[in-house]
């Protein structure tokens, strides 16, 4: 099984910019595809992107379309969520999830494998 382990999150301003990493360990990640969600206190967890495993492409949720990017580095088996003009509803604890499955996912149940997750606070 993979490990995932988030990490890069922080205090930005709005406007800001602000990149997040999801290292693995345990597994090759490419074997994986991998979503990021976020959860902001009271709210459910919500599906922000994801990275398919069979071509690398990546898709979005319509809140952070064109300024959430979605990346890939194979060598550091790590992916990451390069995140630009921030907004205070940014805020909230962003989680890697990852599964050896599925294809396109948005929802977490469709995921096995989650991180920890790192705060991203951004202020107005």
């Amino acid at each position: 099984q993979v490990q995932l382990v988030e990490s890069g999150g922080g205090l930005v301003q709005a406007g800001g910019s602000l990149r997040v990493s999801c290292a693995a360990s345990g597994r090759t990640l490419t074997s994986y595809s991998v979503a990021w969600f976020r959860q902001a206190p009271g709210r459910e967890r919500e599906f922000v992107g994801g990275i398919k495993r069979n071509d690398g492409y990546t898709y979005y949720a319509d809140s952070v379309k064109g300024r959430f990017t979605i990346s890939r580095d194979n060598a550091k088996n790590a992916v990451y969520l390069q995140m630009n003009s921030l907004k205070p509803e940014d805020t909230a604890v962003y989680y890697c999830a990852a599964d050896p499955l599925r294809v396109g996912a948005r929802t977490t149940y469709e995921y096995i494998y989650w991180g920890q997750g790192t705060q991203v606070t951004v202020s107005s």
